[in-house]
């Protein structure tokens, strides 16, 4: 069944929509589109439901994964690299 059948508590759940408001704001504004958040909230769950709870940790993997495999690593400044 794998992350689809998680179940999150409301604490977690709070605690990945703060993770996603947060690597969202990372991203240059042109770059904050409905597309982009559903990346990013997919690579907060799927490290969520192999048990990663540290924010910093979830916000690096998820940005990390959108930037690899999106087109937009170059528009993205150093500063905003660094996570």
């Amino acid at each position: 069944m794998g992350a689809i059948g998680a179940v999150f508590q409301p604490e977690l759940i709070e605690l990945m929509k703060m993770v996603l408001y947060d690597a969202t704001a990372t991203l240059p504004e042109a770059k904050r589109t409905s597309t982009m958040k559903a990346e990013i909230a997919s690579h907060i769950l799927a490290s969520a439901a192999k048990g990663e709870r540290n924010p910093a940790t979830l916000k690096t993997a998820a940005l990390l994964a959108v930037v690899e495999c999106s087109h937009y690593s170059h528009d993205i400044s150093p500063e905003r690299r660094a996570v």
